[in-house]
C-alpha cells in the first residue's frame, strides 16, 4: 500500500510539471508563431499579385511604380525618372490598393 502511494505522488508529480510546459507551448503558438506565419502568407500573397503598373511602398520608404518584373525582383521607377531594381521580399505596401481616408 506504501509502494501504491509512492508511485501515485511521483506519478502526479511528473504530470504536475508536464501540463505546465505543454500550456506555455500552446501558448506559445497561438500568440507567437500562428501571427507570424499568416503574416508571412499575407505577402506572400501581397507580391504575388502585383504587377505591372501598380504603385508600391518598399520596407526602405521609396515610393514608386512598378515598370517591370521577373521571379525575384521588381524594376521600379521613382518620382525622378530614375529606376531601382528591388527583390520582391522589399515590398511592404500596395499603394495602389491602399485605401485613403476621406476628408
Amino acid at each position: 500500500m506504501i509502494s501504491t502511494v509512492i508511485l501515485q505522488a511521483a506519478g502526479g508529480g511528473m504530470l504536475g510539471t508536464v501540463v505546465p510546459m505543454v500550456l506555455i507551448m500552446v501558448v506559445f503558438y497561438f500568440f507567437m508563431i500562428r501571427p507570424q506565419v499568416k503574416k508571412a502568407k499575407d505577402h506572400k500573397k501581397l507580391v504575388a499579385e502585383l504587377g505591372k503598373g501598380d504603385k508600391i511602398i518598399t520596407t526602405a520608404g521609396i515610393h514608386g511604380k512598378i515598370i517591370d518584373l521577373n521571379e525575384t525582383t521588381f524594376l521600379i521607377e521613382v518620382e525622378s525618372g530614375a529606376k531601382i531594381r528591388f527583390d520582391k521580399s522589399a515590398v511592404s505596401l500596395d499603394a495602389t490598393k491602399a485605401v485613403t481616408p476621406k476628408a
